[in-house]
């Protein structure tokens, strides 16, 4: 399997506008990829964020397995971190987001209340790895297209201040990766839901990862997607993407096979999947 490393160098002026900016607003949020609620996290955020009030947004939740968004809320929860499940693309909660952050702003906003100080908007940083849903989110938020968009990672490079009504200005970040993985699992895992592009890696590479993680987690998926028997699922992943090549009429193309897959999987096309299994992670980072 190759090995992936990615780090442009806009990551790294990311990261210094991030922690230049962070002194003017009141609230930071973290926006993660519902289907992978620890690896699209960036581990270097706690150290950068330090104890900025944050609002975690688990974004594509309609692509996620819901029981393990639900114990992952959870577990985010128990963490100290308000959390809200959304999808940016449908328009789903977005209008609770204001509301939520007040709530984690509630004795910030009390306390210069009782300073007499003017209420104002507030002033939120959007944070998150490329692709993850920001410049969509920051759309829906300000009503009209502002912020620019593109189904591809590093779309967004500058920065730029978004007003959503009377109660909030965003402030749009470019996303932030880390140099590399150190477990290949999370680039996989990132690979597969677009996070990072596909010409860094081999795509039979990922398909054969996509269908050993659905063969062990939703077999069913599989059966029903592509007319197979539940014995089918228990072959090993390249003789099963062999044979679904067959199956869609592909015969020996199983590079047009794996980008098949691949495309179905990123379209919800098996059905909600969570590749950050809450009860395979949670012990140890909890």
């Amino acid at each position: 399997m190759s090995t992936i490393q990615w780090f442009p160098g806009h990551m790294a002026k990311a990261r210094r506008e991030v922690q230049e900016k962070l002194k003017y607003v009141d609230i930071v949020f973290e926006l993660i990829d519902a289907r992978l609620p620890l690896s699209s996290r960036n581990p270097m955020l706690d150290q950068i964020l330090g104890q900025k009030p944050r609002l975690i947004l688990l974004n594509k939740g309609d692509l996620a397995d819901q029981e393990q968004t639900k114990k992952w809320q959870g577990y985010f929860m128990r963490q100290g971190h308000r959390t809200l499940i959304i999808n940016a693309q449908g328009n789903i909660n977005v209008k609770k987001i204001v509301p939520e952050s007040k709530i984690v702003l509630k004795e910030k906003i009390e306390r210069e209340r009782s300073k007499g100080i003017k209420s104002r908007a507030i002033r939120a940083m959007v944070i998150g790895i490329p692709n993850v849903g920001k410049s969509t989110l920051m759309n829906r938020l300000v009503g009209k297209k502002i912020a620019q968009t593109g189904n591809k990672p590093g779309v967004t490079k500058g920065q730029q201040w978004l007003r959503y009504g009377m109660d909030l200005e965003l402030l749009d970040t470019p996303g932030i990766l880390w140099p590399k993985f150190e477990d290949q699992a999370i680039g996989m895992k990132l690979a597969l839901t677009g996070a990072i592009k596909d010409q860094l890696l081999h795509l039979d590479d990922l398909a054969i990862y996509a269908l050993e993680f659905f063969s062990r987690h939703y077999p069913e998926r599989l059966v029903e997607r592509y007319k197979l028997t539940i014995e089918d699922t228990f072959l090993p992943a390249p003789e099963l993407l062999m044979l679904i090549s067959e199956k869609r009429g592909f015969r020996d193309d199983y590079e047009r096979a794996s980008e098949m897959l691949i495309h179905e999987v990123r379209g919800g096309k098996l059905g909600g999947f969570t590749l950050d299994i809450y009860e395979e992670m949670s012990a140890e980072n909890e």
